[in-house]
């Protein structure tokens, strides 16, 4: 009687417990908008409940595994109260594999196979060569055996035996390389698995309803699983035209959740986590990197995108629909017999077509008018002409827009972003700009000659340190840095080698002697340096060459000779500023002497 009531109380308070766990309500947490920070990343995420009245348990999974819990977010509709949240790690859910995995399972599983009929092969030969030595001893011990029959047996064991053993040999070779190529496999399986494998976070949230119905949730908080860094393409077709730069972000995210088809942004800042009010500190100036201001930004209409930014048009202030509201000034009204050609991408087309044109996929709209209209267009453009230009890369699709210290760069097509620790590339922006390109060459330390690109204005490219490839008439010569961090007017990238473009240093023995002067040795040094252009085109170039300095007063230098080359006593350089023909080869000279005590030794 005990032990039942006992049973019975026990059931009164552990079955409510285990009623109210399954009186949890999980509900997928969709990601909808990423922003990138340099180190970590702010996330957004969308979910849809049906809440009963009163208290809700919610358990929202599908978020990342690493979240700064001061940071979380929750936005709801409604009346709703939040009474609580707590994030967790979901280690409970399936292992995740990859394509890669998963044909390395395949292929696993093909060798394990081809394996294991090896072995029964070995195995089976090994019985038969057991039971062949077995017979052979039989036949041994028995009597009455001729000399003939004898010999037959004797050539049947030798023959089989040696066939059973190469066959046995054989298959032992094969299962040794099976092996090794399973014991490949399991590595390569084990390290892409340790690649890939990871939890996800949930958060649990007690939610109080005062009414029954589907509530909108948006979550919000930062984690440190994600970061990006600057890269670059570098691409001059020749030293007469513009360097054009590829602005690339390498983008790196192990969140624990795959980010696809999100709104992604990248921004140059830190992400502001602090959870109490900011209180001012004392503001000292000092020496920053300039960035850009506004570049772009996308416009909610289209008559809006023609409103005020270009001249010629008029927007009615009730417009709605293109056809209806925008004017250019001195021609009829859209939709009037007289209206203007539209021409999308350097094409003519219809008034329907133009309608259906998404506004987000425009660039640039233009209007060209009266004479200027028909000298491009002819007379079909009396009326005025509408230029709309689509946009087409993907950097087309990203807006910049800076403040005083952080850039962002918005995407505006969705992008998937995998969780697996890979670099991710995306083209923020392409560009050209002038350069003024020259050569250098310092033969004393390389005889290679460098072609140098110096870009005036650096500072409102907005660029930030990173690896940049170098792609110089069509061929990659290979990796540079650039480094915004300069002080300098101007941006100098060694773009590369340029083997035609020919530097020779000799040094003359004729010009250059050692003398004994008493307790002096004196020794002159002459060197003259040969440049040659082998190139179709004129070049610009700078030559340097070294000279030594003293710091003892036992030791002097004397520059003898450095042609009409600038002269830096400071660090002991010469330079010359040349300009070389086609074809065209020049010869400098730099000559010195050292004095110093004819018992010492110097680095000369």
């Amino acid at each position: 009687m005990t032990k039942g009531l006992l049973a019975f109380v026990l059931a009164l308070f552990v079955l409510p417990a285990l009623a109210g766990n399954d009186n949890r309500i999980f509900v997928p947490a969709v990601l909808k908008e990423a922003i990138v920070y340099r180190v970590g990343a702010e996330l957004q995420h969308q979910a849809k409940v049906n809440l009963l009245q009163g208290n809700n348990e919610l358990v929202i999974e599908g978020i990342s595994n690493r979240v700064d819990i001061n940071s979380i977010r929750i936005g709801t509709q409604g009346k709703l109260t939040i009474l609580s949240v707590e994030f967790s790690n979901d280690y409970l859910k399936p292992a995740f594999k990859t394509v890669l995995v998963k044909k390395l399972e395949d292929s696993l599983e093909i060798l394990n196979r081809d394996l294991a009929r090896l072995q029964v092969q070995i195995k089976t030969s090994k019985e038969l060569l057991d039971l062949l030595k077995a017979n052979r001893q039989i036949g041994g011990t028995q009597t009455g055996t001729s000399v003939a029959e004898l010999m037959k047996m004797m050539d049947y064991y030798k023959n089989k035996s040696l066939e059973l053993e190469n066959d046995i040999s054989a298959c032992r070779e094969k299962e040794t390389k099976l092996l090794e190529q399973v014991s490949k496999t399991k590595l390569q399986i084990a390290e892409e698995e340790q690649k890939n494998s990871r939890s996800t976070g949930k958060l649990l949230l007690q939610v109080l309803s005062p009414l029954a119905g589907t509530y909108n949730f948006t979550i919000s908080y930062l984690t440190p699983s994600a970061f990006w860094n600057a890269a670059y393409d570098l691409r001059a077709e020749s030293i007469n035209k513009p360097i054009n730069i590829t602005y690339k972000a390498k983008l790196v995210q192990t969140t624990g959740i795959d980010w696809k088809n999100v709104k992604l942004s990248l921004a140059t800042s830190s992400p502001s986590q602090q959870g109490t009010a900011p209180i001012f500190q004392t503001w000292f100036l000092g020496y920053i990197n300039p960035v850009a201001r506004m570049e772009s930004g996308m416009m909610n209409t289209i008559p809006s995108m023609l409103n005020g930014k270009v001249a010629g048009v008029a927007i009615a202030d009730d417009a709605l629909e293109l056809s209806s509201s925008v004017r250019v000034r001195g021609a009829a009204s859209l939709h009037s017999k007289n209206q203007p050609l539209y021409i999308v991408n350097g094409e003519a087309v219809s008034e329907e077509e133009f309608n259906k044109i998404d506004r987000n996929n425009i660039l640039k709209i233009e209007v060209v008018k009266d004479a200027n209209a028909t000298a491009i267009y002819g007379s079909k453009a009396a009326n005025g002409v509408i230029v709309v230009t689509l946009k087409n890369g993907l950097e087309d699709y990203v807006t910049m827009s800076d403040n005083e210290l952080n850039v962002t760069f918005a995407i505006e097509l969705p992008y998937d972003v995998p969780s697996n620790g890979k670099e991710q590339q995306v083209i923020l922006r392409e560009f050209s700009t002038p350069s003024f390109y020259k050569y250098y060459s310092a033969p004393k330390l390389d005889r290679e000659s460098y072609l140098l690109a110096e870009i005036s204005d650096w500072e409102e490219l907005n660029l930030l340190p990173g690896e940049a490839n170098i792609i110089f008439e069509g061929t990659y010569i290979g990796k540079t840095y650039i480094d915004p961090g300069s002080t300098q007017d101007t941006l100098n990238l060694t773009v590369g080698r340029d083997k035609r473009v020919v530097v020779k240093r000799e040094k003359l023995k004729d010009f250059s002697s050692v003398k004994f002067l008493g307790n002096s040795k004196k020794q002159v040094f002459t060197y003259e340096i040969t440049v040659k252009n082998n190139k179709k085109e004129r070049i610009d170039m700078i030559l340097k060459d070294q000279f030594p300095l003293s710091t003892n007063k036992d030791i002097e230098v004397e520059l003898l000779e450095s042609g009409e080359g600038a002269i830096n006593n400071e660090v002991g350089v010469v330079s010359w500023k040349l300009q070389l023909d086609p074809g065209q080869s020049k010869k400098y000279r730099v000559s010195y002497s050292v004095k110093y005590p004819k018992d010492k030794v110097l680095n000369l």
